[in-house]
């Protein structure tokens, strides 16, 4: 209850910190490329795979009952409203949110952010802020970049190995997934992105004891942002649809 307590201090600051300034555009950018720019080959080999092996599994059963035209719309709309938000997050939680906590760990132990803060520099505001802006705006960009090479490999798949008729694969598409249903998706990944950045910094900024106090950080930090991705995106399915 502690722990809790302690982090919904700290992420209301550093939320709101967000509209106070200084601005630091500078740090901003750098944490939106690092999240976002180091994300990307991981993003499109998750992404690519994760739309060829949904298309063999629904090849598979829509040939049952001779409905192989409707792969491309059930694979767009389960990437669009699930697959890509989840995926995307859970794969950059592991890359950058690890970073992330081990980052801000290290900078505690090894004294940094005392040092900040006797300079009179908030280290929330400094060290929270950029991360979860950047998480916020490149958690959505990247998912969309996994909408787009799922469905190339789920069309890869699909045409061009299975034969399915390209005509169909996208008319199907086009005519099933509106825009609400790509929305939704990107909403999910904004929650995620700005939550698993709060968690990992909020992790890393409390560490203590050292190498271990940073290792065990940041294992909680990547473990609580993945439990939490699964659960978020429960409830964010059930207002939104």
């Amino acid at each position: 209850m502690q722990e809790i307590g302690m982090f919904v201090m700290i992420a209301t600051e550093a939320v709101l910190s967000c509209f106070r300034p200084p601005f630091r555009v500078g740090l901003i950018l750098q944490q939106m490329e690092f999240v976002g720019v180091g994300s990307l080959f991981i993003v499109f080999l998750t992404g690519t795979f994760a739309g060829a092996v949904f298309t063999l599994q629904s090849l598979y059963a829509f040939s049952l009952f001779n409905m192989e035209s409707m792969v491309g719309a059930t694979v767009a709309l389960a990437l669009t409203r699930e697959l890509s938000p989840v995926l995307a997050s859970l794969m950059i939680t592991g890359r950058a949110g690890s970073a992330m906590a081990t980052e801000l760990g290290t900078m505690r132990v090894t004294e940094q952010i005392d040092a900040m803060t006797s300079m009179a520099v908030n280290p929330v505001q400094y060290l929270f802020v950029p991360r979860f802006l950047a998480s916020v705006v490149m958690f959505p960009m990247m998912t969309m970049i996994f909408n787009l090479v799922g469905v190339a490999g789920s069309y890869m798949v699909g045409v061009e190995m299975w034969g399915v008729d390209p005509g169909n694969f996208i008319a199907k598409i086009r005519w099933y997934v509106d825009s609400h249903d790509v929305i939704s998706g990107l909403i999910k990944a904004a929650v995620f992105g700005g939550f698993v950045s709060l968690v990992s910094c909020f992790k890393g900024y409390r560490a203590e004891g050292g190498a271990r106090g940073v290792g065990s950080a940041t294992t909680q930090a990547v473990v609580i942002g993945s439990v939490s991705i699964m659960i978020l995106d429960y409830f964010l399915t059930v207002l939104m649809f």
